[in-house]
């Protein structure tokens, strides 16, 4: 079947009325499990086996780091990471998207438990779910494709550098807490440059560089995993009575009772407070959607997908159910990942399989190694994150920007500054209200310029 069939094959599916569409969403095993029937299906079950336990092991301390960024303990992105994986892998909308924590998510959730508390994330997190939920209904996936690749890549760049200045104090090794806003973090640095603890800043460094230089040896190491081992065996040896601070320093002893149900605060009857779980709502949706769509393309041009295509729809209702379910399992929202989805397709995955074996693997090596997380310094997971930050930023998707007109790199740079110095929903929705009230503008003048490069020059007759 060719592309154009099979994509015309599921807009069919998605055009049926609506009793049939809702069966054809609630079913976890449709089409994406095609490649595991061709060939030897035995071997194909291994691939995705290995290729989850691969997953889940690199995972695991990505997953902790962003659970205590954004706030939150560590074993709740553990689980969080285990449940989204596997409600995402049955009812997503992709062959290979992993589903787990993200960095787009931090700011958003840090943001929140700043302000208030675990139950508000929880209310806004299912707000957001049944939204997104609707919209896969209404099939509305095709919508992501309207933010322009300037704003996408403005924001990415953003939130990374966020993300690097919310981890500048646990490389350092301050004790103290560094605010959350921009201009606090760069007050309180400057406050506390004194204390700077010179073996946090190593140990950091060298997380940093293992995580770095081992993924590029191969994407088969899980070398977040190498990197938290190597430094925490210099941090119990070497520099054990150095100041460092370690995670049960911090969050106590992590449990290996995961699931445990957490449930949604009241609805706010005050203004300020409705206000804010409107934005919180409002900003889950837009980084579900946006990054999941995005996540879920990127995956069908590495893996040369020839079959079923990934679809934008039931896609946005798998987001949904993830972001109902997990926060209510004790996790967080969560969304596509797409350093783990790439890490998925390199090391073999072929169907949604990996994510289920993933799910599983993730919380077995969890409660095994929990002991020995806890003994971790911060300082490492600050050095995974700085390597996230870094990661998240595309030397190919920038350029793509610059290539543009002066008009989309100037959003780009207004996107990533906006997204630093207020925060990442005013940054983008604003960027987007700038794009929208530009767009007959810009297109206006491109539209001349066309014109003037078809239109041959004018010449007397004869010449």
């Amino acid at each position: 079947m060719t592309e154009k069939a099979t994509i015309q094959k599921l807009n069919e599916r998605d055009n049926t009325n609506l009793l049939r569409r809702l069966a054809y969403y609630m079913n976890p095993f449709d089409g994406r499990y095609e490649d595991l029937s061709k060939d030897n299906w035995k071997l194909n079950v291994f691939r995705d086996f290995t290729a989850g336990l691969i997953v889940a092991m690199v995972a695991i301390p990505l997953a902790m780091g962003f659970a205590m960024a954004s706030g939150l303990r560590p074993e709740q992105g553990i689980v969080g990471g285990a449940v989204a994986g596997l409600i995402g892998a049955l009812f997503g909308g992709s062959k290979y998207q992993v589903y787990g924590p993200t960095a787009a998510f931090i700011p958003v959730m840090a943001g929140i438990m700043a302000t208030y508390n675990l139950g508000f994330l929880i209310l806004a997190s299912l707000i957001a779910g049944v939204i997104l939920m609707a919209m896969g209904v209404a099939r509305l996936g095709r919508l992501s494709n309207l933010v322009p690749h300037s704003i996408v890549v403005g924001f990415t760049i953003g939130i990374a550098i966020t993300i690097a200045l919310s981890q500048i104090g646990e490389v350092l090794g301050f004790k103290a807490s560094l605010g959350y806003g921009f201009f606090d973090k760069v007050s309180g640095i400057i406050a506390n440059i004194g204390g700077v603890n010179w073996y946090a800043v190593a140990l950091g460094l060298l997380t940093f560089v293992i995580t770095k230089y081992l993924l590029k040896v191969s994407p088969f190491i899980p070398a977040p995993l190498i990197a938290l081992a190597v430094a925490t065996g210099l941090s119990a040896t070497l520099f054990a009575d150095k100041g460092l601070t370690l995670i049960k320093d911090k969050y106590g002893a992590i449990p290996t009772d995961f699931f445990v149900f957490t449930m949604p605060g009241p609805i706010p009857t005050d203004a300020k407070a409705l206000l804010d779980l409107a934005y919180f709502v409002v900003a889950i949706l837009f980084v579900s959607a946006i990054e999941s769509l995005l996540c879920s393309r990127m995956a069908d041009r590495l893996a040369e997908n020839k079959g079923v295509p990934f679809n934008p729809n039931k896609e946005l209702w798998g987001q949904g159910a993830v972001q109902i379910i997990v926060p209510l399992l004790n996790g967080f929202p969560h969304t596509g990942a797409l350093a783990r989805t790439a890490t998925n397709i390199k090391v073999g995955a072929i169907s949604p399989l990996a994510g289920i074996f993933k799910a599983v693997l993730k919380l077995l090596l969890a409660a095994f190694l929990a002991q020995y997380l806890e003994l971790v310094p911060m300082a490492c997971i600050g050095g995974i994150l700085l390597y996230v930050s870094t990661a998240m930023v595309k030397p190919a998707e920038v350029k793509e920007a610059l290539a543009m007109s002066r008009f989309h790199v100037g959003l780009m740079i207004y996107t990533a500054v906006a997204v630093v110095v207020t925060d990442f929903l005013t940054g983008v929705l604003s960027a987007i209200v700038i794009y929208a009230v530009a767009y007959r503008f810009i297109k206006r003048i491109e539209a001349k310029q066309e014109k003037r490069v078809v239109e041959p020059a004018y010449s007397p007759a004869g010449d």
